[in-house]
């Protein structure tokens, strides 16, 4: 099991390499999460959802993501509260409190869905989360030492050395975790060192001697690793900027899901992403995309709030063109409907009444993995794929001439002056024909795009030569089969 002493301390992208690193030497092996908090996510063979990063760390596994995997998923859609899925179906939203009471019920089905993995595979590399050492959630806990504890698992911890303190947090995760606990830890790992390894020598042997446990290794930082967040919007630009560039604006709402959406632009040269924070206006650009949204009526007013409603509007006034992903989709007709209150509290919201249609949240959530035809005006059609995650049935009359024709329905709206697309498919863009036919009608012309599996595949790549090299594997792997 892969905990670390913080949140973002590597975890994710260290258990996609060792998943990789197994499955290289033949090993059988299966990524875990038995609890997990996250908006982005992925739908399943089994048409299960589970977090991103386990799908990712599937596909370093070489085998296709399956809701055993991540047998819960906390999809916040407050402060205080959150939507609970559980082996892959959503089952009511809990707030915080009340969730924290319902764990031990929960641990029957984190723990079945482990020993289904333990029987299929020859290895299993579970990943924690946040940290082990957040006393006040030691009671009950199900996503770290208290899962590694019943389901009697070996523990390493992984430490961000380029966030500082490595040896503090180390030192005091450690030493805050009980007698049995430190017992079960098998050693650490350094994530993200830059500099001469030299100069951290006195630090390992201080910290070996101090705690008795090993360091197996210290990973060095790897500029341009790219593998999808598991929740935190990346916004660095991992590519040089053309001059002839694309624009793209994107606000970042409350509870904005599926970010991953833009990875595939956000590392293109010739496309200028722009994450748009509250209290900022929409900068002039191309293209205003609308992501996917947790709580569409709450990011509805989100919007609002912050003046976007009527940049938007000017936007489109200045001939800009806008699409909206899943509940950016919904936002762009004239009303959402939440009778059953799904989402939040019961009622209706008016959007922005751009496409003739109108959305209501529904309880029960569509969860499909997608492939078909793209089609725009004047542009050959084009392969798309993707994966559906939304409570909501959209109708009305601008569903009369559907853009994209799928297996088994129909998806894709645009609007007569060809300005506005709407789609309820994550994933849009990951296909490059139907990501170019998308710049295309957002105004760029000929453009080259990259393979995004095989970007996501060199990410993987890049993380497991990392930990060949620098983790002591031999050891690694005995400790695994303690």
């Amino acid at each position: 099991m892969v905990q670390g002493t913080t949140s973002d301390a590597g975890k994710s992208v260290i258990a996609a390499g060792l998943c990789r690193v197994l499955s290289r030497r033949g090993i059988r092996v299966a990524p875990f999460k038995p609890q997990n908090m996250a908006l982005n996510s992925a739908v399943t063979i089994d048409g299960g959802e589970i977090g991103r990063a386990q799908a990712v760390q599937a596909q370093a596994s070489g085998i296709e993501p399956h809701s055993d995997m991540n047998p819960v998923l906390l999809k916040p859609n407050s402060d205080i509260g959150a939507q609970v899925i559980v082996n892959g179906r959503a089952i009511g939203e809990m707030n915080a409190v009340t969730y924290h009471e319902f764990k031990p019920k929960v641990l029957k089905a984190i723990l079945s869905s482990y020993e289904r993995l333990q029987t299929s595979y020859q290895a299993v590399v579970v990943e924690g989360a946040g940290s082990p050492a957040e006393i006040n959630l030691r009671e009950n806990d199900v996503a770290n030492m208290g899962f590694a504890e019943t389901a009697d698992c070996p523990v390493i911890i992984v430490s961000d050395i380029d966030r500082g303190g490595v040896f503090a947090h180390l030192y005091g995760t450690y030493k805050l975790l009980s007698a049995s606990e430190q017992q079960r830890v098998k050693g650490f790992i350094i994530n993200r060192f830059r500099g001469d390894i030299k100069l951290l020598y006195s630090g390992l042997e201080w910290l070996e001697k101090a705690l008795g446990k090993p360091v197996l290794g210290v990973l060095p930082y790897l500029h341009g690793l790219h593998l999808e967040a598991e929740d935190a919007v990346a916004e660095q630009q991992l590519s040089n900027r053309s001059k002839d560039k694309l624009v793209i604006a994107i606000p970042v709402i409350s509870r904005m899901s599926n970010h991953t959406d833009f990875d595939v632009l956000r590392l293109h040269p010739e496309i200028d992403i722009r994450f748009v924070r509250k209290g900022q206006a929409l900068p002039a650009c191309d293209l205003v995309i609308l992501p996917g949204s947790k709580s569409t009526r709450t990011d509805l007013a989100f919007i609002r709030d912050n003046g976007w409603d009527d940049d938007l509007l000017k936007h489109l006034r200045y001939g800009g063109k806008v699409m909206g992903i899943c509940g950016g989709y919904q936002m762009l007709g004239h009303w959402v409907h939440d009778p059953e209150g799904v989402e939040g509290e019961p009622g209706s919201s008016a959007g922005f009444g751009l496409l003739d249609l109108e959305t209501t949240i529904t309880k029960e959530k569509q969860l499909r993995r997608v492939s078909g035809e793209l089609s725009f005006p004047d542009q050959p059609a084009v392969r798309v794929t993707g994966y559906e995650i939304h409570a909501g049935d959209t109708s009305g009359t601008a569903l009369g001439q559907p853009l994209i024709q799928l297996e088994q329905h129909v998806d894709g709206v645009l609007s007569e002056d060809q300005q506005i697309f709407g789609s309820y498919l994550h994933g849009i863009f990951d296909h490059a024909e139907a990501c170019k036919a998308i710049l295309r009608w957002a105004g760029k012309q000929d453009i080259d795009i990259p393979d995004y599996e095989q970007i996501r595949e060199k990410g993987i790549n890049r993380i497991a030569d990392a930990i060949e090299e620098h983790v002591d594997m031999e050891q690694l792997l005995s400790a695994m089969s303690s």
